[in-house]
């Protein structure tokens, strides 16, 4: 019986503390990896293959493990020979029925995600509602209800799978005989063939139709969010089940708010007097209506007033953020002569120096 001298820890790519789901692990990526029927072509497959299978063996198995670690000798003869399949039955009993590439039994087959753009106001994505979204995408056919098949007539089995959708392919190395999973070639996995195709689907049970879904938009979504309606999506056809939409929302500027966040942001025009002097104004609010606002006597330009509560809700908690408004300052850029007049006395007493008068031809 030869001696071990192989490390079957780094042939795994593991560490000697490693757990067994870590051992389990490795040898599925792996063995994905070095599978023969992963590298055609490749004489040294087999080998390397072989070399991680032995590997998971020794480490899989505690009292073999506790062997190897205490460096006892170790007989390879009839390491597999306890499977009555060999190396077959190690690969079902760590990736099943299905093998490395294959399923043991059909699954159905899904229809793929749509993607489509929810154009929203302000308000809606402010407080919430409802949005209208148009699209393009396969919808299940309503003359054959989706099975593909004319009236009258329904499908056959697959003669070749006998209805399971997938044939198992032996194949012969260094090995042994070793079987994969593949899906059958004559129903492309279907299990089931249509002899006679419905005319309108010609036989896919799906076709593509233009669809108006109305979306439910949570209040205070921001721009940019994905929001999943799960089944909504593309029709798989025969034997399938739907995608999903996913819905981008896009919020359309508006002309009086901006958005921070959760907060609103409104531009206040202030004359230059009200802003000197003080004064008291009406802020408009997304929703309706307005909110008195103090502008106390001094106010400097830029000078941003947070009025609490009142700008959009909170996506995932209750409340609201807050209404900035941002008190910009309008210098005239025309004077009567009257008001010259007056803000040239007003610089006088202030100690200013404006520029002359212009004479006026």
């Amino acid at each position: 019986m030869p001696t071990v001298s192989r490390d079957y820890y780094a042939d795994l790519g593991l560490q000697r503390d490693a757990t067994a789901d870590d051992v389990k692990r490795a040898f599925r990526r792996l063995a994905r990896e070095s599978h023969p029927d992963s590298n055609p072509g490749d004489p040294g497959a087999d080998a390397r293959f072989r070399r991680i299978a032995e590997a998971y063996e020794v480490l899989s198995d505690p009292a073999r493990r506790a062997s190897y670690d205490r460096g006892d000798v170790l007989d390879f003869g009839d390491l597999f020979a306890g499977m009555g399949g060999g190396l077959d039955d190690l690969i079902r009993s760590v990736f099943g029925d299905g093998g490395f590439f294959g399923q043991g039994a059909r699954q159905p087959r899904r229809g793929r995600d749509v993607l489509a753009l929810a154009d929203v106001d302000l308000e809606i994505a402010a407080f919430g509602g409802e949005s209208e979204v148009r699209f393009r995408s396969a919808v299940t056919c309503q003359v054959c209800s989706g099975q593909g098949t004319a009236p009258g007539t329904s499908a056959v089995t697959c003669p070749t799978c006998g209805g399971a959708g997938s044939v198992r392919i032996a194949r012969r190395g260094l090995l042994g005989t070793m079987m994969t999973v593949a899906p059958c070639s004559t129903c492309s996995g279907e299990g089931t063939m249509v002899s006679s195709p419905c005319s309108h689907c010609r036989g896919v049970g799906a076709h593509d139709s233009d669809r108006t879904v109305r979306v439910e938009i949570p209040a205070g979504v921001p721009s940019g969010t994905r929001l999943r309606l799960t089944g909504h999506g593309e029709a798989a056809g025969r034997r399938g089940s739907p995608g999903d939409l996913h819905v981008e929302v896009k919020v359309r500027p508006h002309e009086q708010f901006e958005r921070a966040g959760d907060d609103l942001v409104y531009q206040l025009r202030v004359g230059i007097a009200e802003a000197a002097l003080g004064t008291k104004v009406e802020v408009p609010l997304l929703e309706g209506g307005a909110e008195p606002l103090e502008i106390p006597a001094g106010t400097q330009p830029g000078t941003i007033f947070r009025i609490p509560g009142l700008g959009t809700a909170h996506l995932s908690r209750r409340g609201r953020g807050d209404l900035l408004v941002n008190a910009n300052v309008v210098v005239p850029t025309s004077l009567s002569a009257e008001q010259e007049e007056a803000l040239r006395n007003f610089a006088a007493a202030a100690g200013e120096q404006p520029r002359k008068r212009r004479r006026r031809r």
